[in-house]
C-alpha cells in the first residue's frame, strides 16, 4: 500500500505513522451451494412457518430462530465470504446494520430524500458534507442507502488512516465496507460497479467549531473528481443537516490531541464535564439529501489529468452541497423536531 496515493481531500489527517496495508484478498471457504451470504428478507411477525397449517400461527419465530442459527453455523464454522478488502456483506446485513438501525430510525429520525438519485447498477461516487466531532454521518448514511435504495444498494465508505490503526474499530471498518481513502481502492471500487462514498472535508469539517457549522471547508485539490473521471462514475452530492448539532464542538484541547495523537480533542457543553454521559449524541432529526448525479463518462480519457477541469467540477459538486444545505436549513422548523 506504500505506493498508493492518498486522495488529498483529508490534508490534515494525523501524521503519526504510515498508513496501514490494504489486505489482500482474505476469502473464508466457499459455502455450500445455496448457503452463501446473502441479503435476507425480514419475516413478518405473522409470516407462516413451514409446519403451519396456513393460519399464520406458531412459525415466525421458528424461522427466525433457524435463521439465526444457521447463521451462526457459518461464522464458527467460516463458511462465509470477504472480499478483496475485507467486506462482509452478511455480517454487515444481519448485524452491523441492525446495530445501526435504532439509532438511525428512532434516535435521529433520519429522513432520506432523493435517494433515487444514485444509479440502480454501475459505480457511483458519492460526495456529502462531514459534520458533528464523531463521524456518525457517514454510518447513518450507510444505512440510509442500504434500508431505502430500491437496488438494495451498499455504499462503501472511504475513511481516514486514523480509522485503520484503531483497535476493533478498524476491523469493524473493513467488515462494513469501508477502505482507506487513496485513489487505488476508490478507483477499483468504482471500476467495479460499487457505490463509494467520500467526505472529501475530512478533519477540517468534522473537527470544525460549532460557530462554523454548516459551512463547508475546503474540498482538497479535487483527488475525488479525478478518481471518478477515471472510471467514468456519475458524481452524485449529498448534503447532510442534523449531524453538526449532536455534539456542539465550543473549544479544542490541541495539547492533549497532539498527545494522544488525534487531530482534534473536542470539548461540548457535555464532554468531558460529565464523564461518559456526556459522551451520547445529542438527539437530532436529521435530513439526507442526494443530489441528481453529476456525469462523468462524456469526458477524454486524459480530462482526469486536467486540472482546470477538476477545479471546476470540485467547485460544482461543493456548491451543490452548501446551496441545499442552506434550502434544507429554512425548511427545517427545530434542530430537534
Amino acid at each position: 500500500m506504500a505506493d498508493a496515493k492518498v486522495i488529498p481531500f483529508d490534508d490534515d489527517r494525523p501524521r503519526g505513522g504510515a498508513a496501514p496495508p490494504r489486505p489482500g484478498r482474505r476469502r473464508a471457504p466457499a459455502p455450500p451451494a445455496g448457503d452463501g451470504p446473502r441479503r435476507l428478507a425480514p419475516v413478518p411477525e405473522d409470516a407462516p412457518g413451514e409446519d403451519d397449517d396456513g393460519t399464520g400461527k406458531g412459525g415466525g419465530w421458528e424461522r427466525r430462530l433457524a435463521g439465526g442459527l444457521a447463521f451462526l453455523r457459518r461464522r464458527i464454522t467460516g463458511e462465509y465470504e470477504v472480499d478483496d478488502f475485507g467486506y462482509d456483506e452478511e455480517l454487515t446485513d444481519q448485524v452491523l446494520m441492525s446495530l445501526l438501525r435504532p439509532l438511525y430510525e428512532k434516535y435521529f429520525r433520519v429522513e432520506v430524500r432523493g435517494i433515487e438519485n444514485i444509479p440502480s447498477e454501475g459505480g457511483a461516487l458519492v460526495v456529502a458534507n462531514h459534520s458533528g466531532t464523531l463521524p456518525l454521518d457517514g454510518l447513518m448514511m450507510q444505512v440510509a442507502v442500504h434500508d431505502h435504495h430500491p437496488a438494495e444498494r451498499h455504499l462503501r465508505l472511504l475513511a481516514a488512516d486514523l480509522v485503520f490503526v484503531l483497535p476493533v474499530v478498524s476491523e469493524l471498518a473493513r467488515k462494513a465496507g469501508h477502505t482507506l481513502a487513496c485513489t487505488e481502492d476508490a478507483e477499483r471500487l468504482l471500476r467495479g460497479g460499487e457505490v463509494v462514498g467520500v467526505m472529501p472535508e475530512g478533519f477540517k469539517g468534522i473537527g470544525k467549531p460549532f460557530s462554523e457549522r454548516y459551512k463547508l471547508q475546503r474540498f482538497g485539490r479535487g483527488g475525488f473528481v479525478s478518481t471518478a473521471l477515471r472510471a467514468g462514475a456519475p458524481i452524485v452530492p449529498c448534503s447532510i443537516v442534523g449531524a453538526e448539532e449532536i455534539y456542539p464542538m465550543v473549544g479544542n484541547a490541541r495539547t492533549l490531541a497532539r498527545v494522544l495523537g488525534f487531530p482534534y480533542f473536542p470539548l461540548t457543553p457535555t464532554f468531558p464535564w460529565l464523564g461518559p454521559l456526556g459522551a451520547l449524541p445529542l438527539p437530532t432529526k436529521w435530513t439526507i439529501q442526494f443530489g441528481e448525479p453529476i456525469p462523468t463518462d462524456g469526458y477524454a480519457a486524459e480530462a482526469a489529468e486536467d486540472p482546470m477541469l477538476m477545479f471546476n467540477l470540485t467547485d460544482q459538486v461543493r456548491e451543490e452541497i452548501q446551496h441545499t444545505l442552506y434550502k434544507l436549513l429554512v425548511q427545517r422548523r427545530s434542530v430537534f423536531f
